[in-house]
């Protein structure tokens, strides 16, 4: 299980990715396809085709991290997003490498410092 704070943003890849690329070749992407620094430090998710495999690239000051997972059945299941990438929280990214599909899943309202102002 991944952790992360929550300064950390996840950039998500929805176009499906070849997994044999490895620590250059997705960052290159990020560029790319994302637009996104991959030495921001934030998270950048990608999935094969059949998205039953996932790669996260992530960079930390002294080198990139490079995490792999896949499913032994099923698939991640994304939210629908309108164009090529998508952002998510940790939390989501977490629920979703957890198996768990978002799509019907709603948020409850939040504290926001701009809406608990006076006047």
């Amino acid at each position: 299980m991944l952790n992360w704070p929550p300064s950390v943003r996840v950039f998500v890849s929805v176009l499906p990715t070849d997994m044999r690329r490895s620590f250059d070749s997705l960052a290159a992407l990020v560029r790319e396809v994302i637009g996104q620094d991959p030495l921001s430090g934030h998270a950048f998710v990608f999935f094969n085709r059949l998205r039953d495999r996932a790669k996260i690239l992530v960079w930390d000051r002294t080198g990139y991290w490079l995490f792999y997972t896949r499913l032994e059945a099923g698939v991640f299941r994304l939210p629908n997003a309108a164009s090529k990438t998508l952002e998510l929280t940790p939390a989501e990214l977490s629920l979703i490498l957890e198996g768990i599909d978002l799509t019907g899943a709603s948020r409850q309202k939040r504290y926001s410092l701009a809406a608990g102002r006076c006047g």
